[in-house]
C-alpha cells in the first residue's frame, strides 16, 4: 500500500485565536488554507454541529508531503470534552521548544529531550528537541485503544498499515505506510476508549480507483462505515471522494481519492490573511455577553 499516505488528523477548536497563537507562534507550522462555510458539511468534517463554521489547514508544509492539523471551529461551541482516545502528536523541533519557552507557553520536560505541552483545548502534543529533521517534522499520532492486538490487525490486514515497532513494556504499536511519512501509533488504555465531544478524525489518500474496493472490504468484514463512498463537490475546486470509517474502538478514519484531493490541497497564499480576517470579524463572543448566553459546552 506503498501509495496510500497519512494527511492530517482534525480537532476541534473552542478558541481560535488562542489555537492559532499556538501553532503560528509556538510550533512554527504556517497557514495553508483558511475556509469559512455557513452550513454543516456533507461529509461532517465539523462534527454533529450545525451552523458556521471555519477550517483551517496548518502545517509545516504542503499536504502533498507533509502531515499536517486540521482545525473546525463553529461558532456557537466554546468547549469540548476530551476522552482518551487522542493520546498526543509528537513533532521534532528544536524551534518550538524554544519558542514555548520564549513564549512562557506551559511546557513540561520528560526527559531524553522530549517535552510535552498542551495545544488549547488540552490536546497534548510532545516536542523533540532536536533540529528539524530533513523531512516532515510531525512524526506521528497516538490514539488509544482497548485490545492492541485487534487494532494492530485491523490498521493492517484492513488497511495495509505496515508494523514498524513494537514496545511490549509501553503497550505501544507503531504502523505507518512508508518510513518517510507520519506513523501512526495504537496505545493499549486498558480499557474502553472514550471518544468525549472532542473526539477528531485521522485522513489519508489513496489512489481513487481503490476507494470501492476499500468500501467494499469493509462490508465484507463487517466493519463499520460512517459514510459511504460519496463525491463531495467544492465550489471552483476540484470535486473529491471520501468513505469515512471506524476502527473496534470507534476512532475516524477518513479515506479520500489522491488525484483530486492534491488539486483540493493547494496551500493558498492567502490563507494567513484569510485567517486573521475571520478572527477580527469574528464577534459570536461579545453577541453571546451580550444576549446574557454562553457558547455551548459540547
Amino acid at each position: 500500500m506503498a501509495l496510500r499516505r497519512a494527511l492530517h488528523f482534525v480537532f476541534k477548536v473552542g478558541d481560535r485565536t488562542k489555537t492559532a497563537t499556538f501553532y503560528r507562534d509556538v510550533l512554527g507550522m504556517k497557514i495553508l488554507r483558511h475556509e469559512e462555510f455557513e452550513e454543516g458539511c456533507k461529509a461532517t468534517c465539523n462534527g454533529p454541529y450545525d451552523g458556521k463554521w471555519s477550517k483551517t489547514m496548518v502545517g509545516f508544509g504542503p499536504e502533498d508531503d507533509h502531515f499536517v492539523a486540521e482545525l473546525t471551529y463553529n461558532y456557537g461551541v466554546g468547549d469540548y470534552q476530551l476522552g482518551n482516545d487522542f493520546l498526543g502528536l509528537t513533532l521534532q523541533s528544536s524551534q518550538a521548544v524554544n519558542n514555548a519557552k520564549r513564549l512562557g507557553w506551559p511546557l513540561k520536560e520528560l526527559g531524553g529531550d522530549v517535552y510535552v505541552t498542551q495545544a488549547p483545548g488540552g490536546y497534548p502534543f510532545y516536542l523533540v528537541d532536536k533540529e528539524h529533521p530533513s523531512t516532515d517534522p510531525v512524526q506521528k499520532v497516538c490514539l488509544g485503544v482497548s485490545d492492541l492486538q485487534g487494532s494492530t490487525r485491523y490498521w493492517m490486514t484492513l488497511l495495509g498499515m505496515k508494523v514498524m515497532e513494537r514496545n511490549e513494556e509501553k503497550k505501544t504499536v507503531l504502523l505507518g505506510f512508508s518510513e518517510t511519512q507520519c506513523k501512526l501509533e495504537l496505545q493499549d488504555v486498558g480499557g474502553t476508549v472514550d471518544h468525549g465531544t472532542a473526539f477528531g478524525r485521522i485522513a489519508f489518500s489513496c489512489p481513487r480507483e481503490q476507494l470501492p474496493d476499500l468500501e467494499a472490504l469493509m462490508i465484507k468484514e463487517n466493519e463499520k462505515i460512517l459514510t459511504p463512498l460519496v463525491s463531495l463537490d467544492t465550489p471552483g475546486k476540484a470535486t473529491v471522494e471520501v468513505v469515512i470509517l471506524a476502527d473496534p474502538d470507534g476512532h475516524e478514519i477518513c479515506f479520500v481519492g489522491d488525484e483530486a484531493f492534491r488539486q483540493l490541497s493547494m496551500v493558498d497564499p492567502k490563507g494567513n490573511e484569510l485567517l486573521n480576517k475571520a478572527m477580527a470579524e469574528d464577534k459570536s463572543d461579545e453577541w453571546f455577553a451580550k444576549h446574557n448566553r454562553q457558547k455551548a459546552a459540547a
